[in-house]
């Protein structure tokens, strides 16, 4: 296929979406022929910097694939590394264009918002010569894997909450109790819960005459110095209410249980991803873990070589994955081609009408994809198609991560992962790798049994340091 002047040899596509334009082909083979160097690099809290190396045409005619390239990278780091300053060094007129787009009424204004809001900074695209480009300067920390002592592991879910009260790596006591937080706008229901929770598993260890040595939390959203900044289990949550009582909720609950305790409790806060990766780096043995959920959303997590959480955002749900100009948009960012309409339920229902599956448009998304579960179950050839076409995507996507994770095993899990369909998902996937990335050593994999025997909770309860 040819796109935007820069021919991309594609020998998978999804009998499904046969429009699709892997992105991971379009970086590499665009890369062919330019020969201007653009550093792109990213900043964050802490006065950590990520540095991108890279190549432009800088030709009239390529014109519109560099512009292309540059908004899609741009794109891609942001929502994988996170970051409020945009360094674009090399090229003015390219720098100016990301500039237009990160304005308050650019293309990418939701982005804009969205880390102005995680790093209370006001963002910025700065122009730089390429000789002036700033070092590269990460901060990533050994968090977890501290199974010594009496630990509490608390893991939000947005349907239920799970607590485990760990003592010397081994649960003692774990309980799943169902709650709403996604409805409810009043924090104090949610606060109440999760002191609830803390409370009952400190009363489980106490029991075994111990005291509580440390309070690991695993939550979906962006945490940074254990607060919490942006996350969807608040989003009923009003601003005000947010700031005040949500952004400190989880260490405001482990003080509390501190004072009523009479110590102090060190407490470490993580994204739910970042902690699904921890458990499978435990669970293996191994480093380079990146875990995928594919739920309501694409949920993802990394634990590096070095076995360290990076403090990325890692929310890939939101970075691109297919360059089709007519890809189908994500109604939150209002962009197109983003992970989330790729590896989620909403992939799922985008692709069962292609297949002749009818949906109930008035059914809730999670109703739809059990109606295309339970034709998998009788293996029906319309959902077999459904499937097949999320492992091509799948497939493509691992490519395209690995230009940007040092990958050793990715874990799949989710609900669209669950029964026959995810089978075909991995087996699909690791078809595609095989034939268009054999220089990729990994192929997605569902979590082995000592991965779920460690859980979620358990692998919170591991993050504090306890003193």
């Amino acid at each position: 296929m040819k796109f935007l002047n820069v021919e991309i040899p594609v020998k998978n596509l999804p009998e499904l979406d046969q429009g699709f334009v892997p992105l991971g082909l379009f970086f590499k083979h665009y890369a062919t022929g330019a020969e201007k160097p653009l550093c792109i690099a990213v900043e964050r809290s802490g006065g950590q910097i990520g540095t991108w190396e890279c190549k432009v045409h800088g030709t009239p005619e390529m014109k519109e694939a560099d512009e292309y390239f540059v908004d899609r990278m741009v794109k891609f780091l942001l929502w994988s590394w996170g970051g409020f300053k945009v360094y674009i060094c090399g090229d003015d007129a390219l720098a100016e264009t990301v500039r237009k787009a990160y304005s308050v009424d650019g293309s990418r204004a939701f982005d804009k918002d969205f880390m102005e809001n995680v790093y209370e900074r006001a963002f910025e695209v700065v122009s730089l010569p390429y000789d002036q480009r700033p070092a590269p300067f990460q901060k990533a920390e050994s968090v977890g894997r501290h199974t010594t002592g009496a630990r509490i592991g608390f893991d939000a879910g947005g349907s239920d909450r799970k607590v485990s009260a760990v003592i010397d790596g081994e649960t003692i006591y774990s309980e799943e109790v169902v709650w709403y937080p996604k409805t409810i706008s009043d924090p104090s229901y949610h606060y109440v819960g999760i002191l609830a929770a803390m409370q009952t598993a400190a009363a489980k260890i106490m029991e075994k005459g111990r005291k509580v040595d440390g309070i690991g939390v695993s939550s979906a959203g962006v945490y940074i110095d254990n607060k919490c900044m942006v996350a969807s289990l608040f989003i009923k949550v009003g601003k005000e209410d947010f700031d005040a009582k949500v952004k400190n909720i989880y260490t405001r609950a482990a003080e509390d249980l501190g004072r009523m305790l009479g110590y102090e409790i060190p407490v470490v806060v993580a994204n739910d991803g970042d902690v699904s990766a921890l458990a499978g780096a435990m669970g293996l043995g191994e480093n380079g873990i990146m875990g995928i959920a594919m739920g309501t959303s694409e949920a993802v997590g990394y634990v590096d070589a070095d076995g360290n959480i990076c403090g990325w955002l890692n929310e890939l749900a939101f970075a691109p994955v297919d360059a089709q100009p007519d890809a189908m948009a994500d109604e939150w960012s209002g962009d197109i081609g983003c992970g989330v309409k790729y590896f989620s339920q909403d992939s799922v229902i985008k692709l069962a009408p292609r297949a002749g599956i009818e949906l109930n448009e008035e059914d809730a998304p999670a109703a739809k994809l059990k109606v295309v579960q339970g034709l998998m179950a009788e293996d029906d050839p319309r959902a077999v198609k459904v499937y097949e076409s999320i492992g091509v995507y799948l497939g493509h996507t691992m490519g395209l991560y690995a230009q940007f994770y040092d990958i050793h095993h990715v874990q799949m899990m989710g609900r669209v992962m669950s029964g026959k369909g995810g089978d075909i998902i991995l087996a699909t996937a690791a078809r595609v790798m095989d034939e268009e990335y054999p220089e990729v050593s990994f192929r997605p994999e569902a979590p082995d049994e000592m991965t779920r025997r460690v859980g979620q909770s358990s692998a919170a309860a591991s993050l504090p340091e306890s003193k």
